[in-house]
């Protein structure tokens, strides 16, 4: 297997989709994704991106993804916010979410951010458990609240 832990580029919207959509299923959430593709590769290539993202690839095809944009904190000001990291279930247990969120810290480190973060589902014990691998903290006493507009 050649693995290659690389930035996304604009041509790999199409499969990060495909990829978000197995995550959905496998959230149990398929019919939640209502992102566009013309509003995803405006948001992450556009003249004002908001997100980027790292790409696996085994043997030249995208396998699994890490994407994060810069969340603001007014205590703590920049911080990488992980919206998502995904593999496709053929290739989970193959590290590619290791070399994903190692890749994760690396630019972190290099862009001077101090943290990293991100939420879990509470009943996806197999993320929580690579989590832990980590020495991750977990703070059950922030709320998630969301309003839509």
């Amino acid at each position: 297997m050649n693995i290659k832990i690389r930035k996304a580029v604009k041509e790999d919207c199409p499969r990060l989709m495909e990829l978000i959509q197995e995550l959905a299923v496998y959230e149990k959430a398929p019919n939640e994704v209502t992102v566009t593709m013309e509003h995803f590769v405006e948001s992450g290539f556009g003249k004002n991106p908001v997100w980027w993202s790292f790409v696996a690839e085994v043997d030249g095809r995208v396998e699994g993804f890490a994407l994060y944009y810069v969340r603001y904190s007014t205590w703590k000001g920049q911080a990488m916010y992980l919206e998502d990291i995904i593999v496709t279930e053929a290739m989970r247990g193959k590290k590619l979410g290791k070399l994903l969120f190692d890749r994760l810290m690396e630019e972190a480190k290099e862009k001077n951010w101090t943290r990293i973060l991100w939420q879990v589902l509470e009943w996806n014990e197999p993320a929580i458990n690579f989590y832990k691998k980590y020495n991750t903290g977990f703070d059950p006493e922030w709320i998630n609240c969301s309003l839509y507009v």
